[in-house]
C-alpha cells in the first residue's frame, strides 16, 4: 500500500539489543522499546500524512483502547485486525521458525514467547478486541483469509 509506514516493535527491539543491551531494564515493562516506537509514532502522526500500520499485539484492553483513542484525536481511521489462529498452528510455526531471536530480552525461543502469551491470555486485562473498539475490525482465522482482508483494508484507505 503506497503512502503507509510500517512501524514494527521487532525492529526496535532487535537495535537496542544489538546496540544498546545495557540499558534494557533487567526484568519488568521494556520501556525503552516503547519509548522509541511512541517516539516512531509521534514523528509519524505529526510529520507525515502516512497511513501507519503497527505490529504490535496490544493485547491489554486499556491500552489499546488508549492508543486507539489517541489516534481518533489525531484524526486517523482505525482498523485492528485480530489474528485468531489455533493454537496448535502457532506451535507448529514457531517450532519451523528460522527467524532471529534477536529481538527477544528476557525469552530465548518462540516457544517460550508462545508459551508465555497463551499463559498471560487468562489475565482479566488480556482480552481480544470486539467489534465498536477501531472503525474496523477484521478476524482472520486462517492463512487462507490474509490476503482478502489485505485488499479490504487497501480499499478502505484508498477510500479516505
Amino acid at each position: 500500500m503506497c503512502n503507509s509506514l510500517v512501524i514494527d516493535q521487532d525492529n526496535h527491539a532487535e537495535f537496542i539489543n544489538t546496540f544498546y543491551k545495557t540499558l534494557l531494564p533487567k526484568q519488568g515493562t521494556n520501556t525503552i522499546k516503547y519509548a522509541i516506537t511512541r517516539t516512531i509514532v509521534d514523528y509519524a502522526v505529526d510529520q507525515t500524512d502516512f497511513h501507519l500500520i503497527l505490529c504490535n499485539s496490544n493485547r491489554a484492553r486499556k491500552v489499546r483502547l488508549d492508543l486507539l483513542a489517541h489516534f481518533h484525536k489525531k484524526g486517523f481511521t482505525s482498523i485492528l485486525v485480530l489474528f485468531d489462529i489455533p493454537d496448535h498452528v502457532l506451535q507448529a510455526r514457531v517450532a519451523k521458525s528460522q527467524r532471529s531471536t534477536t529481538i527477544f530480552r528476557s525469552a530465548s525461543t518462540f516457544e517460550e514467547v508462545l508459551t508465555r502469551q497463551q499463559v498471560e491470555s487468562y489475565k482479566d486485562e488480556v482480552s481480544e478486541p470486539i467489534e465498536g473498539e477501531a472503525d474496523h475490525l477484521f478476524v482472520v482465522k486462517n492463512t487462507d483469509e490474509v490476503q482478502a482482508v489485505t485488499r479490504r483494508i487497501v480499499n478502505i484507505a484508498q477510500n479516505l
